[in-house]
């Protein structure tokens, strides 16, 4: 009798042990890592303007719009530019629904 509750103690223990260590190592290989990034962006000459305008970048959007709706050649040419890395079935397809639009 003694060592029947001796034994069960034992196991009472390792159970004990196993349960409140496991979740502690779990946690440590889970946590996540907080990289910080020092550096600032660059900028190359090309990719800024200096005289840029909202102004202008609308009414540069209102010709490219006014180009897909009125001119076929246009708009395939960029239907197949804007199409052209895209492997996945479904995207490419969503893509091309994107145009339609514009017919």
């Amino acid at each position: 009798m003694v060592i029947n509750s001796a034994t069960s103690l034992v196991m009472v223990a390792v159970c004990l042990a196993a349960v409140t260590i496991t979740p502690a190592a779990h946690a440590q290989t889970q946590q996540r890592h907080t990289v910080t990034v020092k550096n600032a962006p660059i900028a190359n000459p090309g990719d800024t303007s200096g005289s840029w305008s909202a102004r202008q970048n609308v009414i540069e959007s209102d010709q490219y719009e006014r180009l897909l709706q009125t001119n076929p050649a246009f708009r395939k040419a960029r239907m197949q530019k804007e199409r052209g890395g895209i492997t996945d079935a479904e995207l490419r397809q969503s893509c091309l629904a994107s145009f339609d639009k514009y017919k």
